[in-house]
This record gives structure tokens, sequence and C-alpha cells, in this order.
């Protein structure tokens, strides 16, 4: 069967038919997956039946793996593959949460920032017929697009802190939470990094708005009163419901969405008692940028 690519309809999104995830991808396959991912930021393959090794090497076609430092949370012998739950066992949780988290993309706090999120659906709870702890997306090329003529040459040329500890203490200031803040030892581990407010993204070539509201702290070229305005408008721009899409997940759902195009949230309003089981690989931006942050050539970062 021929490889479906079925837009949502809406600012974001397609569904991926007719591929089964378990198998290797043949390389056009993979440069069909490549633009649409671009293309429309947020990809999902319904009623896939994956193994974590599985999870693991359809990720890594798309770049470098990310090991997270959350290690208790890890599938077992696959430090690439993380576990996200709110199921506890035998007193103990065997995920970590990701709910609650507020709109971000991750890893902006970092030289090399994350180019696409994996995850597979494996327990999805839901109440009333309907599914919980929904994923949703802001397009932050229709973000970009959208800004008033006068704001785009304002910024332009601009460059953001991003910060990992604004995230950190905002988790802190959630409801029951026993997060203590970060050491001087994990701070100096996790510096605050610098991105151009307009990034030009490696696939589609246009412009997005990188500065999100999870880690953004600061535009470096304004002072401390100009940028809090400014991040302010910002952030309250690119989370209007015009530029927004939400996946309604389905056990067997794997989800996968653009970073650098996207801002996400996962949404809390499943209970403890209504088990959800998700397992995620992160990949980093390799594909497209040095470890030091500069741009690959446009053949070599698209396979050509």
């Amino acid at each position: 069967m021929t490889l479906r690519i079925i837009p949502s309809g809406a600012t974001l999104g397609a569904r991926i038919e007719n591929l089964d995830l378990s198998q290797p991808l043949p390389d056009d396959v993979f440069e069909q997956l490549l633009q649409a991912l671009g293309r429309h930021g947020v990809l999902s393959y319904p009623k896939q039946e994956l193994t974590a090794a599985q999870l693991r090497a359809f990720s890594a076609r798309f770049g470098r793996l990310e090991v997270n430092v959350a290690g208790a949370y890890q599938e077992s012998g696959l430090p690439e593959v993380m576990v996200l739950s709110n199921i506890v066992e035998n007193g103990k949780p065997i995920g970590l949460s990701d709910a609650g988290q507020d709109w971000h993309t991750d890893m902006s706090y970092s030289h090399m920032i994350a180019f696409t999120n994996v995850l597979y659906g494996m327990k999805i709870p839901h109440r009333d017929g309907q599914p919980l702890g929904n994923t949703e997306f802001c397009n932050m090329h229709a973000a970009c697009d959208g800004l008033p003529e006068e704001w785009k040459q304002r910024l332009d040329g601009m460059t953001v802190l991003h910060d990992f500890d604004k995230f950190w203490e905002m988790m802190r200031r959630e409801r029951g939470s026993t997060r203590p803040p970060l050491t001087p030892a994990q701070r100096a581990a996790r510096p605050p990094v610098s991105h151009p407010l307009f990034l030009r993204h490696p696939i589609t070539g246009r412009r997005v708005l990188y500065a999100n509201p999870g880690y953004a702290v600061r535009i470096n070229e304004m002072d401390e009163r100009e940028s809090d305005e400014a991040l302010e408008f910002l952030f309250a721009h690119q989370t209007q419901p015009a530029y927004r899409y939400a996946h309604r997940w389905q056990v067997g759902d794997v989800l996968m969405w653009d970073n650098m195009g996207t801002i996400h949230n996962a949404i809390p309003d499943y209970r403890p008692d209504e088990p959800r089981l998700i397992k995620r690989c992160q990949v980093m931006a390799t594909r497209f940028f040095h470890d030091d942050g500069t741009p690959r050539e446009a053949a070599e970062a698209l396979g050509a």
C-alpha cells in the first residue's frame, strides 16, 4: 500500500496511514516523513504495535537521541527511551509525569536544541468516552507570519536568553510539588543560552518564532523592562487560539512533533486512578546543527 499523509485541516497536524513503524523505513519514505514533519509540525501514526527497541530505532532515523538525566524513569537497558506515566507500582512511580508543564519547547535551554519528540501511547485514560491527557500545540510558523509588521522590524536580528531554571521553578510552584531548588552545581551544568528570536527553519526555509514561555527569560538587546513587555506580548500572541491544535490520544498512537516549528503543552485533566503510560524518545537537532550550534549545510542536513 502507498503511504498516505492526511492533513488535519487545522493549523497543524497530519495523520500518517499505511505505515508500520516496527519495520525499518525505506529512504524515500523517511524523506517524505521529514518533509511532512516540517510542513505539518505534528504527525500521528495510529494503531502501531511497537517494542521499546523499535520505538528507539524509528526515532534514531531523525537524529541523535537524548539520554535524559532522569535515569530512574528510563526503559530498562534502553536509556534513550523514557517512561512517562502516572502509574504507581509497589509504592513507586514507574514513570515521570509530563502533565501540567504549560507551554514550552524542549531543550531550547541547550546549545543543541531538540528537533522532534516521538511518543508511543500504551495506556490512555478516557472518561465518558473521551480521551484525557491530550497534547496541545501552537504553530510557530504561523505565529511568526502573523506578527504585526512593526514587531517584525523591531525584533529583527535579536536574540533570546533561555534558562532551564525558569521552567524548574515553575514546576516547583505546582501544587504538591516536592522538587527542591536547583543546586549551584546543577545551575552551573545548565547555564542559560541564547538563540535567535527568529529562527530559520531548516526544513521549510521559513522563519519561526523561537521564544517560548517555558524557558525564554530575556531579549538580550533590550533593557529589562522593555524585554519583559515584549516577551509578554510574544507569549500571548503565539498561544492565541488561531495557532492551536490538540492531539486526542488513542492507544497505539505514535505522535511526533517538530520542536522548532511548534510549542506544546500536556493537558493535566486525568486523575491518579486513571492510568496513563507513554514511552518517549527525544531527537536532538544534530541533523541540522553542529554541536556548537552553527547550522549545517542544507544539502547535508536534508540528506541530499
